[in-house]
């Protein structure tokens, strides 16, 4: 624990915040940087502490995150959950790659050019395809929204550390954007549910992140329901 930091972009959000809690429970990290706009809401204490980024443009993200990373004297691992969440629909698709692509590829490239970070853990979405149609709608689950998840996807493997490991959770259940109705009524079928489309709660999300940070593999892989729940046993 002495030498390891978690550097997290994202925490702000559902899942943001329960990496967070389990990267604070698993006591396996002495620091844990969240990089954010704004100081984070009280909550979060030691070893948690804020890396400012007011203005987030990529140029700017990048070069927050490298100097971040080379700051501290021992190993360093990045995570990134963030995502706009619900509010794909309403945006043109530019609007939305400004986020997931861009913001995040910047993530990977300051990760990348600090010379210090071998592993990231990324956050992406089931059915994430570079090559799906970019036209329609860009609600979660339509082809638009894999596009640019996809597309996500390569920019942080492309850009990033040598190793990615992509998380691509199909329904979470704990988010604020999913409606309580759903996530009351998604359980009860998922006996009925191939492995990979099965809901997933942010907490599990959040426990298999670390747990793959914890165990670093020796390669970029991609991670549905089945390979995160083997992550948090252990298996």
């Amino acid at each position: 624990m002495k030498d390891r930091m978690a550097l997290v972009l994202g925490a702000s959000g559902s899942v943001g915040q329960a990496l967070v809690d389990e990267l604070v429970r698993s006591r396996a990290f002495a620091r844990i940087v969240v990089v954010v706009r704004r100081p984070p809401q009280p909550g979060w204490d030691a070893p948690v502490v804020p890396c400012l980024v007011h203005d987030m443009r990529p140029d700017l993200l990048a070069r927050a995150v490298e100097q971040a990373a080379l700051d501290w004297a021992g190993e360093v691992t990045g995570f990134s959950v963030l995502g706009v969440g619900a509010g794909t629909a309403r945006m043109s698709i530019d609007e939305h790659r400004a986020v997931d692509v861009e913001l995040n590829a910047a993530f990977a490239r300051g990760l990348r050019a600090s010379g210090k970070v071998r592993h990231l853990a990324f956050m992406s979405a089931i059915g994430a395809d570079a090559t799906a149609r970019a036209t329609g709608s860009g609600a979660a689950g339509m082809p638009r929204y894999a596009r640019v998840k996809g597309e996500a996807e390569a920019a942080v493997t492309q850009e990033g550390p040598p190793v990615v490991s992509i998380f691509r959770p199909a329904m979470i259940l704990g988010s604020r954007h999913t409606p309580a109705l759903l996530a009351a009524v998604l359980p009860v079928f998922a006996p009925l549910t191939p492995a990979r489309l099965r809901s997933i709660r942010t907490t599990e999300i959040a426990q298999a992140m670390v747990a793959a940070a914890l165990r670093p593999p020796a390669q970029s892989a991609v991670y549905s329901y089945p390979e995160m729940m083997g992550l948090i046993s252990g298996g």
